[in-house]
């Protein structure tokens, strides 16, 4: 029997997960489909009930809904609960149990490379809702401190008192007041800072070489935070593999079978 899985959001035009899990599909020869379906602010509960009539085996959750669909949750993972929000949606016969893939998929890369940042020091751009699932991965990690730095003071607050709760160490900090950075063993850019070919919020002057660099901005790959970084020898992770490390978590939840990482890779990377 065929089965269907979405992503909603809105906008939605530019995912590329439809790419990667049809792509998945493909490769295991699954009869499954997976389409993008947009859903406006204010229009989710009309669309969860639509998603149930057609009988759908799982959905991932973007922006604006991320927060509001665990109000229709019948279940949720502790990833889910620890985080408050939700990307990853399995339908068993009407109950919907929901997880939070992004605190999975942000260490992915790191696992794949073997990196250990117990008892590191990161320095994390951004306070919205991935911050938060990153918070909860380094904490997770066992990393000494966190430095959140965000342009609005308060919402960094607010991250690093979650981060406090969870058994991490963090400081709040205005994103213009951070110069130097030779304390760091890694930094993190988890603001959508770079998705317009903006330039990098650090200038990287004092950056260490082999600092672990990392910018959750998938596209495009090759951010002005990532150049900059990459003049100083730092260690390069890409957005793209955390969207990677996302997808790949979500398909195993909803196919209970390790997922064909190299050609979601590919078609994620149009054939690299």
């Amino acid at each position: 029997m065929s089965k269907t899985f979405a992503v909603i959001g809105d906008p939605i035009d530019h995912s590329l997960s439809p790419n990667i899990h049809n792509a998945a599909f493909l490769e295991l020869n699954l009869d499954c489909t997976y389409i993008a379906y947009r859903v406006p602010r204010g229009e989710l509960k009309e669309a969860i009930d639509s998603l149930k009539k057609i009988k759908i085996s799982g959905f991932n959750v973007t922006i604006p809904h991320k927060i509001e669909m665990m109000k229709y949750l019948d279940k949720m993972d502790e990833s889910c609960s620890i985080i408050g929000a939700v990307n990853t949606v399995t339908n068993d016969n009407g109950i919907l149990k929901g997880y939070n893939t992004d605190m999975d998929g942000f260490l992915d890369p790191l696992k794949k490379r073997k990196i250990e940042i117990k008892d590191s020091k990161v320095l994390l751009l951004g306070a919205g809702g991935a911050a938060r699932a990153i918070v909860a991965g380094l904490a997770k990690e066992k990393v000494k401190h966190i430095t959140i730095a965000n342009r609005t003071l308060e919402n960094a607050n607010i991250l690093a008192e979650f981060g406090g709760r969870i058994g991490v160490d963090c400081i709040a900090s205005n994103i213009k007041d951070i110069e130097d950075l030779e304390n760091y063993d890694m930094i993190v850019n988890s603001t959508s800072i770079g998705l317009k070919n903006e330039s990098s919020p650090l200038s990287f002057q004092s950056l260490k070489p082999k600092t672990i660099v990392y910018d959750i901005v998938y596209m495009p790959i090759d951010t002005d935070f990532l150049k900059k970084a990459k003049e100083k020898n730092a260690i390069i992770i890409y957005g793209y593999e955390m969207l990677l490390g996302q997808a790949v978590r979500a398909f195993e939840i909803w196919h209970k079978r390790e997922a064909p990482y190299n050609a979601m890779k590919r078609a994620l990377l149009g054939g690299a």
